[in-house]
Parts: structure tokens; C-alpha cells; sequence
């Protein structure tokens, strides 16, 4: 591997001449997001050449192997981008990508090699978006009480069955969806996972309406889809294994949600907004809450940057279960923390509310598992408590 203080240097050099400076900026309005996929497009040119020279670069996912599209990178040079990118603020080529974050590493963990080079390397382009299909409207965080079934055909499944809360469903390419292949085995026996195109015969989203006005949940409904056997990740049956992997991931991504680039911090909008007095915020419990956020906020990330290590070295535990939960709470306390910052301003419904993220906060102790399954997770199999 390569000396860690030079591929520094040389990373830093090559973020200089590749990262517009309009990419070094907080994304303010949705659109200027870029998700990929074949609905998805560019905001401005400076978006595209971000976009397409991370691509090249392979670090659109940095720590995957070369023959897939990715960087090939190792954990610590991967860890010294991250510090690099987030030092000069630059936005994420891809955003909110189950893609890359979700079912692209469980591909590489558990696919077979004509999956692995049939979807990677299309993820890694961004031509493909994908979405998850695990919670159906009786089994939300009972996910191995599903009831979405896969008939077997021979060389195909035939599925039917209804997910919901299915993020961004109506603008996603693929789909990885648990299914039950096996009717008469145990309630965590029999799963499997699969992947089908959304454009398949058979399958209809509905969006969920939010009371923040938004709607990046959906409701899908599969009739008879067909899905070939080729399409199922690892060993037909064996799915739980890979669902309990895939929901690790996701808690953690949870988790991390509040770890993205702002205009400004909850200090500086607190003085632009409150107002100083002898050199310190006037509002004295604001000030105190703010401080107080701070504090657990970068402690979670160093925790989180522990957790990680840890899982290099011993695998996936259970601390997935204490980070989500953790992470949701800090998300909705900064949210709170700035309707109060703002008071009767932050009541605003235009394009860039206030109000309309801090509604959409609530859902964060939903998603991904209850809070309450979180803290059941966290008791038992954490503190050993019964």
C-alpha cells in the first residue's frame, strides 16, 4: 500500500483540480441533488464534471475492487479521502444511494460473479437507482413475518405481494426485495432476496403523501412479476442471513444522518439569528443546548469511526442497533434546535422551510427500525440484560 502521507498529498492535489468550487458548497434545494439512475439528471455542468470525474477515479466507491469500476482503495486510504473531501466541503457525487450503500456490499459479500459484474458497475456510473422492498404493510419491524411470495417456475419466480415505506420507489430503476420462497418452514426459514427492474410487468407504486408535503415513500404492489433465478443474492432459502446484513447497514446509514455538509452551524445561525451579547449568544439555554448538542454530536462520530474500525477487525455486531438509535435522536434534537433558533420565522412552508425537515425528523425513529426495536436490540444483545 501506498505511503498514507503521499496518497494524501495526492489526493488533495487531485480534489483541487477536479472538485468545481460549486460543488464545495451545502446542497440547498433537492434538485440540486444528484441520485443517478435513468430518471435522474444533472444540475449544472459543474454537477456533471464532479460526477464523471469521480466516476473515473473509481471513488465513487472508493474500497471496491478495480474490475468492478471502483477505486481499490484500503480502509485507511479510504478514510484519508473521506478527510480530504470533507475538508474542502465538497458534496457527494451521488446522494441517497441504496446502490452503493446498501445492496451493492451485499453483492460483493454474497453474489454471484454475473450479478456482481451485471449491477456494480452500473451502480458505481450511477445508471441504476435502486430501492429496498422490505417492510409490508403487517410486518414493518416483525420483518421476518413477511408475507410477499416467490412461486417457484423452474428457471423463475413469480412474486406477489405488497411492500411498503418504500423510499423513493416511484423515481428508482431496481429493486432488491425479500420474498418467501419457502411456505412451510420457520418464521425466519424460507427468505429469500431478489432483484427485479421496476418496469416490469406486474409491479405499481403509489407514493406516500407526508405531513411535510413530501413524499419519498411509496406503496408497491407486485402481481405476478416475474423474476428470473439468476436475480436471487446468494443461496435461494438463505435470505434472513443477508436481510439481518443489509439492515446493518441501513441503521448505520441512519445513524451517520446528520454527518453532511450545512450552510451553517446551529452556532452561527444562532448568531445571525439571536444575536450576541459581551461576546456570547444572549439566549443562555439556547446557548447551553447548543453546546450540549455539539458535544454529543462529535462524540457519536468518534464513536462511530470506532464502531467502524471495530467491524474491520471482528465483523458486523450489534452496535449498528446503538448508532441508529443514537443518531436518529441527535438528527431530531438538531431540528428542534432550530425551529427554537428561528421562533415564529421557522414556521415558514416556502421551498426552503424549516419546518418541513423538522417534520420529516419525526420519521427517522420509524425507518430502519423502530426506536423502541432499537432499544429492545441494544438491552439484550448489548448490555446482556435478558
Amino acid at each position: 500500500m501506498q505511503d498514507l502521507n503521499d496518497f494524501r498529498l495526492e489526493t488533495r492535489k487531485w480534489l483541487e483540480d477536479h472538485c468545481p468550487q460549486s460543488m464545495r458548497t451545502p446542497v440547498v434545494q433537492e434538485k440540486e441533488k444528484y441520485c443517478g439512475g435513468r430518471r435522474s439528471s444533472y444540475f449544472s455542468n459543474d454537477q456533471r464534471a464532479w460526477v464523471q470525474s469521480m466516476i473515473s477515479k473509481g471513488w465513487i466507491a472508493p474500497t471496491w475492487p478495480r474490475e468492478y469500476g471502483g477505486g481499490g482503495l484500503a480502509k485507511e486510504q479510504e478514510q484519508v479521502l473521506k478527510e480530504e473531501l470533507s475538508a474542502i466541503k465538497a458534496r457527494s457525487p451521488i446522494f441517497s444511494s441504496m446502490g452503493l450503500s446498501m445492496i451493492g456490499p451485499a453483492i460483493l459479500e454474497f453474489g454471484s460473479e454475473e450479478l456482481k459484474r451485471q449491477h456494480l458497475p452500473k451502480m458505481i456510473r450511477g445508471e441504476i437507482r435502486w430501492c429496498q422492498g422490505y417492510s409490508e404493510p403487517n410486518s414493518g419491524s416483525d420483518l421476518a413475518g413477511l408475507q410477499t411470495r416467490a412461486e417457484d417456475f423452474g428457471d423463475y419466480f413469480v412474486v406477489n405481494g405488497q411492500k411498503v415505506w418504500t423510499s423513493s420507489a416511484d423515481k428508482s430503476d431496481w429493486m432488491f426485495c425479500l420474498v418467501r420462497t419457502d411456505f412451510d418452514s420457520g418464521k425466519h426459514s424460507g427468505i429469500s432476496l431478489v432483484l427485479f427492474d421496476m418496469e416490469s410487468a406486474g409491479v405499481t407504486v403509489r407514493p406516500i403523501k407526508l405531513i411535510s408535503g413530501a413524499s419519498p415513500f411509496c406503496e408497491t404492489y407486485l402481481d405476478n412479476v416475474r423474476v428470473e433465478k439468476s436475480q436471487v443474492v446468494g443461496e435461494i432459502n438463505k435470505g434472513w442471513t443477508i436481510a439481518k446484513y443489509l439492515l446493518t447497514h441501513e441503521r448505520q446509514n441512519i445513524g451517520d444522518i446528520g454527518n453532511v455538509a450545512r450552510r451553517h452551524t446551529l452556532s452561527e445561525e444562532a448568531v445571525n439569528s439571536v444575536g450576541l451579547r459581551d461576546g456570547q449568544l444572549s439566549d443562555s439555554g439556547l446557548r447551553t443546548e447548543i453546546a450540549e448538542w455539539e458535544i454529543d454530536y462529535e462524540c457519536h462520530q468518534l464513536t462511530m469511526e470506532r464502531v467502524n474500525l471495530e467491524i474491520e477487525s471482528f465483523g458486523v455486531g450489534n452496535t449498528s442497533a446503538m448508532l441508529k438509535y443514537y443518531g436518529t435522536e441527535l438528527n431530531k434534537r438538531r431540528h428542534e434546535l432550530e425551529m427554537s433558533i428561528h421562533g415564529g420565522a421557522a414556521l415558514g412552508w416556502g421551498e426552503n422551510s424549516i419546518a418541513r425537515p423538522w417534520l420529516r425528523s419525526k420519521g427517522n425513529s420509524i425507518e430502519g427500525g423502530t426506536s423502541e426495536i432499537q432499544l429492545n436490540i441494544i438491552s439484550k444483545r448489548i448490555l446482556g440484560l435478558g
